[in-house]
């Protein structure tokens, strides 16, 4: 072969070399790992590409945006933009993430809803969760025709809250979150629940704010079907429930240890040491077995009950004046000589 002849062989060999490096490196591109780390980013309702694009270098999600913002207009992600949150796993290519984010394949908040006190605290959890805007549910819960279609009204809103784990996508609205839980509420009230409610003579929210009361008096759950029945009982002869935790919510401190008689003065719809019968709505969402000791309370005489002194956290019970005094007494000396005000 002539020299030049080995010239020109040489040089095709370089340029197919390079044409299959640039190739290669082209398909690495695309389909090479180009993510830095596991974590989510989450696209806002109304975002374009060019604020994806921006939190993804700005969050560091990326090794070379370049290639990135390439495939991406490749596959007409700016076309496709949709809002949710995104999973990004290590070592994820190009070709994956921006299939992920055009097909708007998000993945699921898992919430998990358990006591909950106030208003406040709900809007909180799901603001802070979702991208809900906590106004807009605020909104919502104040708004008596909306409401209405729940059987709830600004009152009795958080009946329709049963603790449970929820699952949403990021982007929901406050009205299909609040729609969704209102799904699992109409389904734990079975016909059997409301059949049990009709019974007691209460409507199911009323059977709810009853229980929401037991809810916050004890954790033991062999205490609650006698103290439904203490507070059924009262209700049932006119008296005042006088339950501790109503003063709480009254005053809004939920940390409060020890009531003290200024305390039971508190001028509150909810102190039912001022106010006989139910108060407008509930002070917590009721676990299911608090509702449900309410729906099945024994037939008993209590009429009071109060904690056991060892402060073990479980009550006694008496139904007369006389047994409650007692057992009162030797509480508050329990308090006294630990020092709990």
């Amino acid at each position: 072969m002539s020299a030049e002849k080995k010239k020109k062989s040489g040089f095709t060999l370089i340029i197919t070399l390079i044409f299959f490096a640039a190739i290669a490196l082209g398909v690495f591109k695309v389909f090479g790992p180009n993510s830095s780390r596991d974590r989510f980013i989450y696209v806002h309702t109304g975002a374009d590409y060019a604020q994806v694009l921006a939190s993804l270098k700005e969050g560091g999600y990326l090794f070379d945006a370049l290639s990135f913002d390439l495939v991406a207009k490749a596959l007409q992600l700016p076309e496709h933009i949709h809002p949710g949150k995104y999973e990004v796993k290590r070592g994820m290519s190009n070709f994956e993430l921006v299939k992920k984010l055009r097909n708007g394949r998000q993945v699921p908040v898992k919430l998990v809803i358990n006591k909950l006190r106030t208003e406040n605290d709900f809007i909180a959890l799901l603001s802070t969760n979702l991208e809900i805007d906590s106004a807009a549910l605020r909104d919502l819960m104040h708004n008596p025709t909306y409401l209405a279609d729940f059987d709830v009204d600004t009152n009795t809103a958080l009946c329709a809250v049963i603790p449970d784990s929820y699952e949403f996508y990021w982007n929901t609205t406050a009205d299909k979150a609040f729609r969704k839980i209102q799904k699992n509420y109409s389904r734990f009230w079975t016909a059997q629940r409301k059949e049990e409610a009709k019974a007691l003579g209460y409507t199911p929210n009323e059977v709810m704010t009853i229980a929401s009361i037991v809810d916050e008096e004890t954790n033991k759950q062999d205490d609650k079907p006698n103290i439904a029945s203490v507070y059924l009982n009262r209700l049932q002869k006119g008296m005042k429930l006088q339950a501790d935790p109503t003063v709480k919510y009254a005053i809004g401190d939920f940390t409060i240890r020890r009531i003290t008689g200024e305390m039971l003065k508190t001028a509150s719809p909810y102190n039912t040491y001022q106010n006989t019968g139910l108060p407008p709505g509930p002070i917590c969402t009721p676990s299911a077995s608090s509702i449900d000791a309410v729906l099945q309370a024994p037939k008993t005489k209590y009429i009071f009950f109060c904690a056991k002194d060892d402060l073990s956290g479980a009550s006694v019970f008496a139904a007369t004046d006389e047994e409650h005094l007692k057992n009162a007494r030797l509480y508050q000396k329990a308090l006294n000589e630990r020092g709990i005000h």
